[in-house]
């Protein structure tokens, strides 16, 4: 069984970073899809990133330039480097790992942006 642990939320101020992190377990990271949604406060989860095993990676519009996903598969981890942050960009952050016909999701990280 895979679980996600998501880490790295906070608040900041607009204009500023913060980098999530998302540990899983098992031994099928490397050959696993993962990827960022997230969910703000009575909107439906969104795509933010995903990267492929290959390292292909591709975003949601308002997140190209100013998010980066990465994934180190030596520490069953992967990233999400956030810059330029808005306040439309608070809401809760969910890790995802997908492999074959399984998918999994961690519990999630709040994100606030607001001066």
């Amino acid at each position: 069984q895979v679980q996600l642990v998501e880490s790295g939320g906070g608040l900041v101020q607009p204009g500023g970073s913060l980098r999530l992190s998302c540990a899983a377990s098992g031994n099928i990271f490397s050959f696993s899809t993962l990827g960022w949604y997230r969910q703000a406060p009575g909107k439906q989860r969104e795509l933010v990133a995903t990267i492929t095993r290959e390292g292909s990676t591709n975003y949601a519009d308002s997140m190209k330039g100013r998010f980066t996903i990465s994934r180190d598969n030596a520490k069953n981890t992967v990233y999400l480097q956030m810059n330029s942050l808005k306040p439309e960009d608070t809401a809760v952050y969910y890790c995802n790992q997908r492999y074959l016909w399984h998918e999994y999701w961690g519990q999630g990280t709040q994100v606030t942006v607001s001066s």
